[in-house]
């Protein structure tokens, strides 16, 4: 319901409440002091789902339970942020955004209406707007999370909730294996805000435009699931983006704001095409489901080209007994590794800077990491050779002494070369492995990392260092040299 004036909502609210509390009246030495008497709820999370698309206010309310033995006396309902909240309740006829003391028999409850103004067309708000309203009964503190969509856009909740599962939503709608498969193109006419995870189903497909801005809340992600497909279209000068549903400055750079992109065994290849994924916990995690050391690796592939993934809290693209294609990627901060490659697979880099400079905090992974084997949900290990994994002209460099490594453990193998590529260790380098290898360069390599710049200088060591491969094209879409520039892109 939405009411444009505020002082009829609570006059409305004053009359509701005064009816519901009039036949009865309680004595002061009535009330227990028991810290152990707790207050029940209508619900624990209140969802102001509307989606704004003007100056707005919407109307909600929840109901609170005395189901205790003896009345109470509930000393503090406040929201968490005050005056400052963009919230505002009525509790027991009176408005405020803190109240005292206020009764409620055994057996009995009361209304709290709430409402929540947000400008939607101010793009510095974030999403989704959150904020816990505290109750506080004999020293026992209780609350109530208030969710609200800050701005106009598509938004994607929870509709399922499965034990062992993250809540999660259906391209389809509806979760319902009774629909046939949901083909959907999101165009760019506003942003897709996603809640809990978006479950791309067995034979679902979408499909993304350019310029399309994916905003994911905390713990959230978009789970392709096994069959399922998706494909990105986003361009050099449109790329499309997907980042957390915070918008304020001190949000952008803060990893871990989002769970990951997971892409099981499609029903064709996985294409994800000049799009910006960051502040992830991981960027993308392919892996076959269910995972068995036994299976055959994924007969699609997960291809890239032109993307940037940075910023994910632990690894920006995780890898398991898959088979992933990438041109011209740009792969940089993570708090652990930025390429992680395990258990079975086929891999090639083509073009690829990966350079991790993470500052956020101790990282002890290499920027590229390789293992032969992993754990299961048992906690067991599983042997499982990585089949090849192939960098060619890429720059593997970062803060750390070595930034390409490898676990192997025997008397399994890795089958791995780097061809034509610059990259920081003080390992040896040498074997048939390594093929024109810069190892370590003095010089700078790019013009400013330190600002996420990674283009290189005409003198860098990257420069005309690369081998003819067929990548005609940089990341922008400027032409290759000949012989062309090592990464991402050409100087």
């Amino acid at each position: 319901m939405r009411l444009e004036n505020h002082n009829y909502f609570f006059a409305i609210a004053l009359i509701f409440v005064l009816l519901s509390s009039m036949f009865y009246s309680c004595r002061k030495d009535d009330f227990t002091t028991d810290s152990g008497a707790k207050l029940s709820f209508s619900t624990d999370t209140l969802l102001f789902d509307t989606v704004f698309t003007t100056m707005s206010s919407t109307t909600k309310r929840i109901k609170v339970y005395n189901k205790n033995s003896d009345n109470l006396i509930i000393s503090d309902i406040r929201l968490q942020n005050g005056a400052n909240s963009q919230f505002r309740i009525n509790v027991d006829g009176l408005s405020g955004n803190q109240h005292s003391d206020i009764e409620i028999r055994s057996g009995d409850s009361i209304y709290i209406f709430l409402e929540v103004t947000i400008d939607p067309n101010n793009v510095l708000s974030p999403f989704v707007v959150e904020e816990p309203l505290l109750f506080s009964t004999n020293g026992n503190n209780q609350k109530v999370h208030l969710m609200a969509w800050g701005q106009n856009a598509h938004y994607f909740t929870p509709k399922k909730y499965v034990n062992g599962l993250p809540p999660y939503s259906c391209l389809d709608g509806d979760c319902s294996g009774s629909l046939p498969p949901a083909n959907v193109n999101w165009v760019n006419d506003k942003p897709y805000v996603i809640v809990g995870y978006l479950v791309i189903d067995s034979l679902d497909k979408l499909v993304i435009d350019p310029g399309v801005k994916v905003h994911l809340h905390n713990n959230s992600g978009l789970w392709v699931y096994k069959d399922g497909n998706l494909v990105v279209n986003g361009t050099p000068s449109d790329p499309v983006i997907f980042q957390g549903t915070r918008l304020e400055y001190t949000y952008q750079d803060i990893a871990g704001q989002w769970d990951r992109i997971w892409i099981n065994e499609g029903s064709a290849d996985n294409v994800i095409n000049h799009a910006i994924i960051k502040n992830a916990f991981i960027g993308i995690q392919a892996e076959p489901l269910p995972f068995n050391p036994t299976a055959p690796t994924s007969n699609n592939k997960l291809r890239l080209n032109g993307c940037e993934i940075t910023n994910s809290a632990a690894v920006n693209l995780l890898a398991t007994n898959y088979q992933v294609t990438d041109t011209n990627s740009l792969i940089t901060q993570a708090g652990q590794s930025s390429i992680f490659l395990r258990g079975g697979g086929n891999y090639k880099f083509y073009h690829t800077t990966i350079a991790n400079f993470w500052d956020q905090g101790t990282r002890d992974g290499s920027a590229v990491f390789l293992q032969n084997y992993y754990q299961d949900v048992n906690g067991n290990v599983q042997v499982r050779d990585i089949d090849s994994a192939v960098f060619v002209n890429t720059i593997i460099e970062g803060n750390n002494e070595i930034e390409f490594d490898t676990d192997v453990l025997a008397p399994g193998v890795i089958n791995f070369k780097i061809d034509h590529s610059i990259v920081r260790s003080t390992k040896s380098l040498s074997g048939a492995n390594y093929i024109g290898i810069i190892q370590n360069p003095t010089a700078t390599v790019f013009i400013d990392y330190l600002n996420n710049n990674y283009k290189i200088w005409s003198t860098s060591p990257a420069a005309n260092a690369g081998k003819t491969t067929g990548v005609l094209s940089d990341k922008d879409g400027n032409p290759r040299n000949s012989p062309p520039d090592l990464g991402a892109y050409e100087n």
